[in-house]
């Protein structure tokens, strides 16, 4: 199956649509997280109330990212021309739905993606669980060999190999996950150019 065939596509968001802004290391310090824990994981495991504190912090801190987001190069162009092409797209991010929304508004996109069809850290276990990916396959009614994953990191390529979708790699020069990407795009123009 070629790129261009695929009708159904997922988008990671946040180094993805956007220009990644996230200071994991700073994230990280403010929250007295462990510099080689992953954020989410580690808030999981914390005492409720201060779970929640640290929840809230984080969700204040990544909605002044949101409205200041910036399209990744050649983002808008690549989903509108697969909306044009009348293909099924959806938001699969380890942010919260309702930020999601405020970044696609930030850049232009919020059209092309319904609501629904994004799922952040709330409404599906986060990546690199494959629970995102398997809903919106359900959602849409279709099999996961018929979606295809475009993301700028590792857990987006776990999570798509995890739940049998095609897989994405952009916005890195290089390819440091051959065995996890069916494709592999310097940025989102050249990722365009793929489709034909």
């Amino acid at each position: 199956m070629s790129l261009g065939d695929i009708r159904h596509w997922v988008f990671d968001m946040d180094g993805t649509l956007t220009v990644a802004v996230h200071d994991f290391a700073a994230i990280r310090e403010a929250l007295d997280i462990p510099s080689d824990h992953d954020i989410l994981t580690h808030l999981a495991a914390l005492p409720a109330t201060e779970a929640a504190a640290k929840h809230a912090w984080l969700l204040e801190h990544e909605r002044d990212l949101a409205i200041a987001s910036k399209a990744a190069d050649g983002a808008v162009e690549l989903v509108r021309e697969l909306a044009g092409r009348d293909c099924r797209l959806a938001i699969l991010t380890r942010n919260a739905r309702e930020l999601a929304h405020v970044t696609l508004e930030a850049i232009g996109l919020a059209d092309c993606f319904p609501v629904e069809h994004i799922l952040g850290r709330d409404e599906a276990a986060p990546k690199p669980s494959p629970d995102g990916l398997l809903q919106i396959a359900r959602a849409w009614g279709v099999s996961p060999a018929e979606m295809v994953i475009v993301g700028d990191y590792r857990f987006d390529l776990d999570c798509g190999r995890a739940a049998g979708t095609r897989t994405v790699l952009v916005n890195l020069p290089d390819n440091p996950w051959p065995q996890l990407a069916d494709w592999h795009a310097a940025d989102c123009r050249a990722l365009r150019a793929l489709l034909g």
